[in-house]
């Protein structure tokens, strides 16, 4: 089920970011004409289509994504769509493979299978994320969505699926922001305004706080911001939304902060990225929920120990926007940063 590792997220996103020294050959360089027609590569449940030597052809997190799930760690199935779509993407006019569509939906029928929920099902619904993954590392410069297959209809099913309303609805909330910013490319202020407007309302500073009716009454605000921005309906349609957020990720390969990053660290653009399509785990069930990132070497200066930061109750994208404080995973690194924090580490 949904809820039966809560602390899932924090473990598998973490140990997809550990990098993975491999000598290969070059994919980017290759004509497609050449390249085999297998576009997506499946992973979950005790196996895998790829390897951690795929790099270059799954991307960094797909790769490593796929190795955890070979050698058998609780990695939550889903699907890579390889670095060759990205290359096929922007060398033809921003469009897609033949095939690519017919295998994406079977990726996904093989993640239903495997989560026993259907994508869009009002009443037990699927619910992905939708990441990047160059062959590099480039942290924070392209997009990701969470929780998408959001709607009017399987929100009601995920609050009765998991007995929380608050739960569901702040899973949408989340939702419509991400996609409002990332995929269909609007301000996020205006949405940031609407959340601390409810929470001056109810008279509480964080947004864990805002019980289940506030946050139903933000969607629609959300909603009709974008509306507003638009002139046209935020998108109900699961299938509309995936390819939306795919289409975002390759996309966001050629933002500009991606761009500079590629340039001062000597990244081709030529390599494109992978996205990387994954059933939601979550950390924003309740207290007994968290995420967060972990690493196996200090990633500030390099030494060898186990690394990490985590929040409770909380969403991947919250440990990076610096709203609240994290937490430590280990007792060593809250003792070296002064010892006196009330939070405990993990």
């Amino acid at each position: 089920s949904y809820f039966a590792h809560p602390h899932t997220e924090t473990v598998t996103s973490a140990i997809a970011r550990r990098r993975v020294a491999v000598a290969f050959t070059p994919l980017a360089g290759r004509s497609l004409a050449m390249a085999p027609a297998k576009w997506v590569y499946n992973f979950g449940a005790g196996g895998a289509d790829g390897r951690s030597e795929m790099k270059n052809l799954l991307g960094g997190k797909g790769a490593n994504l796929a190795e955890m799930a070979f050698i058998g760690l609780p990695v939550p199935p889903g699907f890579t769509v390889t670095t060759e779509v990205c290359t096929h993407f922007y060398e033809n006019g921003q469009s897609y493979p033949e095939g690519l569509r017919e295998q994406v939906r079977e990726a996904l029928a093989l993640v239903e299978q495997r989560m026993g929920q259907r994508f869009g099902d009002p009443e037990n619904p699927l619910l992905v994320s939708v990441r990047s993954g160059a062959r590099a590392s480039m942290p924070g410069m392209m997009d990701t969505v969470l929780n998408l297959g959001m709607t009017d209809e399987t929100v009601e099913g995920l609050a009765r699926r998991s007995g929380d309303r608050r739960f569901a609805f702040d899973s949408y909330r989340r939702f419509v922001q991400m996609y409002a910013d990332v995929v269909l490319g609007l301000d996020i202020a205006p949405f940031e305004r609407l959340l601390e407007r409810a929470k001056r309302r109810r008279g509480v500073k964080l947004d864990y706080e805002l019980p289940a009716k506030d946050l139903e009454v933000l969607v629609d605000a959300f909603k009709a911001r974008v509306f507003d921005e638009m002139d046209r309906e935020f998108p109900e349609d699961p299938e509309e939304q995936l390819w939306g957020a795919i289409g975002a990720v390759f996309g966001s390969w050629m933002n500009q902060r991606a761009k500079t990053y590629r340039r001062l660290h000597d990244i081709p653009a030529s390599w494109g990225t992978a996205v990387n399509v994954q059933a939601m785990v979550f950390g924003n069930m309740g207290n007994d929920c968290a995420t967060g990132v972990a690493f196996t070497r200090n990633p500030a200066i390099g030494t060898n120990e186990f690394y990490g930061e985590f929040l409770i109750n909380a969403q991947g994208e919250d440990v990076v926007a610096g709203i609240r404080t994290p937490q430590e995973l280990t007792k060593a690194a809250r003792e070296a940063h002064g010892g006196g924090s009330e939070l405990p580490s993990l």
